[in-house]
């Protein structure tokens, strides 16, 4: 194996432009490394004006920003929330810290993304029952809008809010309008592997500067405004810290060219495999724009004389090169399966079926040709493969 082909490529590296150093060095010569600072507000200001929403707060984690947002809405132990299926856990664990009860909606097919006649079906049983939902969670999966013109609807129709969980979304739009702006509140990430990234981090939006302004405060412990320290309310240590946030002012600046850059990648693998029998790609209904943050494509075994997504992620990892299964859906999990679940199956198949390829900004035309390469060779050999190798895709 050569040099080249045994580079290591990440399924989303993080990705700096080098232009973040000089807002670092900026902070670090003001003196401003605690959560507070400049370099805060900048970031700030940069987001309500990427996003076109009224206020941003930057916090410490996404986690941080959704746990906020439901102390916002008044979540209290004993309620439920609607939340997304198929997407990370901290998508409902803030649920969990509040002692309220996730309650998880399975997908529909054209985007993955919360269906709404389950959503509608959920909400009319859980009244009946004397539990209407609190909220609604809506995730905009791998960076993919969900279907929020119905959803929007369906929150009006029964008055439930809705937060946005866009933390794998940040460029992405539905009908013109970004994701991040659709929910009463909504929710970013800047971790790691995100399209653009501070290490670690998030933010909380809204059009309501009021909300935004209470979770700010409460993300710095809830000091009240008094000379000495004094707290009438419970806070958390969950504000961003003014040096990471002078890694965002630059990153945020990068924004729209990682976007071109994933999107990129996705229509090279496209370009590489559409035509391979038994794979198939999640594709923009009309007016939909995806950043492409993860490029996840679906294998039939049916259709490919038993190769399936196990079989090509480990002939991936035996060349050094990282992918992952879709998301295991949520009601799947140990830790939540005593949870409601209101469900089509959608979101088990794609689980069953689902791997995301190496999808980082810095990849390279070969990097995607090189990927694309050990998928349509493991796919020709096809049965006498599947069957020297048995792998379950569970």
């Amino acid at each position: 194996m050569s040099n080249k082909q045994s580079r290591k490529i990440w399924l989303s590296p993080p990705h700096m432009s080098g232009e973040e150093v000089e807002h670092v060095k900026e902070a670090f010569n003001l003196n401003w490394v605690a959560p507070a600072g400049p370099h805060l507000k900048k970031m700030e200001s940069k987001l309500k004006g990427f996003f076109n929403v009224e206020a941003a707060a930057v916090l410490n984690s996404g986690t941080a920003a959704l746990h906020l947002a439901l102390i916002n809405l008044e979540v209290q132990p004993g309620d439920t929330v609607l939340v997304q299926s198929l997407t990370f856990s901290a998508s409902a664990n803030p649920i969990k810290y509040l002692g309220a009860e996730p309650v998880f909606i399975d997908s529909e097919s054209e985007t993955w993304n919360l269906c709404p006649q389950l959503v509608i079906e959920a909400i009319e049983d859980l009244t009946a029952k004397g539990k209407k939902p609190k909220a609604i969670i809506a995730v905009d999966l791998y960076g993919m809008p969900a279907k929020w013109a119905e959803l929007q609807s369906i929150a009006t129709e029964f008055d439930i809010p809705i937060i946005e969980d866009s933390a794998e979304a940040a460029g992405s739009t539905f009908m013109g309008k970004k994701c991040g702006s659709f929910g009463r509140m909504a929710v970013l990430s800047f971790n790691g592997n995100k399209i653009i990234t501070t290490g670690g981090g998030g933010a909380l939006l809204s059009n309501d500067w009021n909300l935004v302004n209470h979770a700010r405060f409460l993300s710095t412990q809830a000091k009240d405004n008094a000379p000495h320290y004094q707290h009438s309310y419970i806070g958390y240590n969950y504000r961003m810290s003014n040096i990471t946030a002078s890694i965002g002012v630059g990153q945020l600046d990068c924004l729209p060219v990682r976007v071109l850059q994933r999107r990129h990648n996705f229509d090279l693998y496209f370009k590489e495999l559409n035509e391979i029998e038994g794979i198939s790609f999640l594709l923009e209904p009309y007016g939909y724009y995806s950043n492409r943050w993860l490029t996840a494509i679906m294998i039939d075994p049916e259709k490919t004389e038993g190769i399936n997504r196990e079989h090509i992620r480990l002939a991936l990892e035996s060349e050094n090169i990282e992918s992952r299964p879709v998301w295991k859906p949520l009601h799947l999990q140990p830790v939540f399966k005593d949870c409601p679940f209101y469900g089509n199956g959608t979101s088990e198949d794609i689980f069953r079926y689902g791997l995301c390829l190496p999808s980082g900004s810095s990849m390279t035309e070969d990097d995607v040709k090189r990927v694309a390469f050990i998928v349509k060779k493991i796919i020709k050999q096809k049965s006498q493969h599947a069957d020297s190798l048995v792998v379950n895709a569970e």
